[in-house]
């Protein structure tokens, strides 16, 4: 029988002044028969909205059913049969504005909880699957090879898609690990290491080559990966390049970006004691942003033993582009949110080391260009918060190595890849997706172009091989 109720399993998490003194996963993860209560409540659409909210069209339905009938196995098959990273998108994917946000189950209450059941399934199949690290199947090679560039998520899907199809792949990757934002980005607490390296093994597994430590454009070009054999590029390098306020006192001591804060604590791991990673804990910590990035740096900030930690947004709560339940898990932790606020100069001391944030207040007056009310100045709102520590999370611009060193390969004013619809750049056999093109978005929106450009770059060496002859 379905289950009616209006109102999704909830999932187990760490007691909020429990999970402020560690970095590990706040979100417990369902049993198996929470998975298959929640499972239950799937209408079986016939043409299910949620799939067309999803970028990489996962048969939500059918896992779904899966699930349902306590087939986790047939579950974990089906989403990866669309989808080579299921443990990650069922942990940090925006499920409430893509899939679950066109579930039917929405008009009438909660929507079915996707994402929660996506990562079950994925997590289940690594706890209990004897094929865990092994290919489903031995794919046949073509004979041809595709060069990588970037291990984030939209690198490693178009990687995972054209293995299947039988291509000689290898990723090129700048760091030292894998996994480009999902390792250096995404703090452990909402996204455990140990998860993505499972998914890149996977990857590897079914033949993918993934090499680290290389920067493309200096350690090789892309002319030299055409010149090694590589018939066709992807990049999915990303967008990597903090953005800054623009304001005085921004060269100060305590002043960061969110990109080396978050690096630091989740790459370089400066939140644990075996590792001489520095990083300085500070008392009171402003971030000033409002995405996903912000929460993330202010709940590092927290666990990291700041007593007060603000978020310095100049919209209102409304307009806040970070995800509800991480907002949730903030406001739980303690973080304050001054909203309608906006940073004018950041102040130090005599030593240079910062000591507050002067601000103003805002408020919203007509929508601009985005659609999204314009915060205006009020004069004479200037106050300063007490601060010892200022990071910046208000976005980050692409790398311009790669149009530098590579002829023929354009930009737009904005420093993003120029593509078409099928993920071709304006260089001739070189695809691009992701941040790279779109400026930062979310993990999901990349993966769907790394998707899509795999479906291409197939097309694309196929078109320019050379018919067989009749014998």
């Amino acid at each position: 029988m379905p289950n009616n109720s209006p109102a999704s399993v909830p999932m187990p998490e760490q007691a909020p002044l429990e999970r402020v003194e560690n970095f590990s996963e706040v979100s417990l993860g369902y049993s198996a028969e929470a998975a298959i209560e929640e499972a239950m409540r799937c209408l079986n659409c016939k043409n299910p909205p949620c799939v067309t909210g999803c970028p990489v069209n996962i048969r939500i339905p059918q896992f779904i059913s899966h699930i349902a009938s306590g087939r986790f196995e047939e579950a974990y098959r089906e989403i990866t049969d669309t989808n080579s990273l299921p443990a990650v998108c069922g942990r940090v994917c925006p499920q409430e504005i893509q899939c679950s946000g066109k579930c039917v189950r929405g008009a009438k209450g909660e929507p079915v909880a996707i994402g929660r059941l996506e990562r079950y399934a994925a997590d289940w199949h690594a706890e209990n699957s004897r094929s865990a690290a092994l290919p489903d199947k031995e794919t046949k090679k073509n004979g041809h090879r595709v060069a990588v560039i970037g291990s984030g998520p939209a690198g490693l899907t178009c990687a995972g898609d054209l293995a299947r199809l039988g291509y000689d792949v290898t990723v090129f990757e700048a760091l030292h690990k894998a996994g480009g934002v999902l390792v250096y980005g995404i703090p452990e607490f909402r996204l455990p290491k140990e998860i993505v390296a499972r998914e890149i093994r996977g990857l590897e597994a079914r033949g993918v080559n993934v090499v680290t430590n290389t920067v493309i454009g200096r350690t090789m070009s892309i002319d030299e990966l055409f010149e090694e054999g590589y018939e066709a590029v992807f990049i999915g390098s990303g967008a990597g390049l903090p953005l800054f306020l623009g304001i005085p006192g921004e060269n100060l001591l305590g002043v960061y970006s969110a990109n080396e804060y978050l690096s630091r604590i989740n790459l370089m791991k400066a939140y644990m004691c075996e590792y001489d990673t520095p990083i300085k804990r500070h008392r009171r910590v402003a971030v000033v942003g409002g995405g996903n990035v912000a929460i993330d740096a202010s709940r590092c900030a927290r666990r990291l033993g700041a007593e007060e930690v603000y978020i310095v947004y100049r919209r209102s709560m409304e307009e806040l582009p970070a995800r509800a339940e991480e907002v949730h898990h903030a406001i739980e932790e303690g973080i304050v949110f001054k909203l309608l606020t906006n940073p004018i100069r950041i102040v130090g001391d005599a030593n240079n080391a910062v000591t507050g944030i002067e601000c103003v207040e805002m408020a919203l007056g007509e929508p601009d260009a985005g659609g999204r009310r314009r915060p205006i100045e009020k004069a004479g709102s200037n106050f300063v918060l007490s601060v010892d520590a200022v990071i910046d999370a208000i976005g980050t611009a692409s790398n311009h190595l790669l149009q530098q060193t590579t002829d023929g390969l354009e930009a737009n004013a904005k420093g993003c890849l120029v593509t078409d619809s099928t993920g071709a750049t304006t260089r001739d056999g070189v695809f691009a997706g992701g941040d790279a093109v779109t400026g930062s978005a979310t993990v999901i929106l990349a993966m769907g172009a790394g998707k899509n450009a795999a479906k291409n770059i197939d097309q694309y060496i196929k078109s320019r091989q050379a018919p067989m002859k009749n014998t």
